[in-house]
């Protein structure tokens, strides 16, 4: 398992990596300071299984930072660190992509509990976020019809955190098939990304099916 650390406090990034450690025995985890090491580490690895990146960062916001790994490593889940509470963050990094987001205040059982959340599929939030998605995600389009067995197949795996090629390969489709279908599945929940669609999702009682 490989997890990137993207954080300005060398103590920090020390604290993480301690706590990182205790997931797995052979957990290897980048440490870097700014959002250009950041990005270095991730092209040269690009079998990273997760980002921790904080909010606040000296080149780079991290909203920012996030939207440039979103578009060179989409199937990278990218978890926002942040030392501040405010909603407002909260709401722009879920909506941007990200796949959860946790507090540097968080005990580190808490932070555990986060990215094993996002290494598993799942979108981590705090509690106080889910009135925040109640007043942004209006739910699925009353105007469109509802998802086809195909569609409801393809949600199921990416409601597993499984990315495209993954879905192509046990479904017996292309990729673009996958990808038609995806934009079809935003379209019916309304939202603009894979998170966002996983939350609505979610929340209308779409589950995960399991795999024997």
């Amino acid at each position: 398992m490989k997890i990137l650390v993207i954080d300005d406090h060398v103590l920090v990034r020390e604290g993480l990596k301690q706590v990182l450690r205790t997931l797995d025995d052979d957990v290897e985890v980048f440490l870097v300071g700014t959002c250009a090491q950041g990005f270095s580490i991730a092209l040269e690895h690009p079998d990273l299984d997760l980002v921790l990146l904080d909010y606040h960062l000296p080149d780079m916001n991290g909203l920012d930072a996030l939207g440039i790994l979103a578009r060179r490593h989409p199937d990278v889940p990218v978890l926002i660190l942040s030392g501040s509470s405010n909603p407002q963050i909260m709401h722009q990094v879920l909506q941007a992509g990200a796949a959860g987001y946790a507090t540097k205040t968080s005990v580190s059982e808490e932070l555990l509990n986060a990215v094993q959340s996002v290494l598993a599929g799942d979108i981590y939030m705090p509690p106080m976020s889910s009135q925040i998605f109640d007043q942004d995600y209006p739910g699925p389009s009353s105007s469109l019809n509802p998802l086809s067995p195909k569609q409801e197949q393809v949600l199921s795996e990416l409601l597993a955190g499984r990315s495209n090629p993954d879905i192509a390969r046990l479904l017996s489709i292309s990729e673009e098939t996958v990808k038609s279908h995806m934009a079809a599945i935003l379209r019916h929940f309304n939202v603009q990304n894979r998170t966002q669609a996983v939350v609505a999702a979610t929340r209308c009682g779409y589950r995960a099916q399991n795999r024997a």
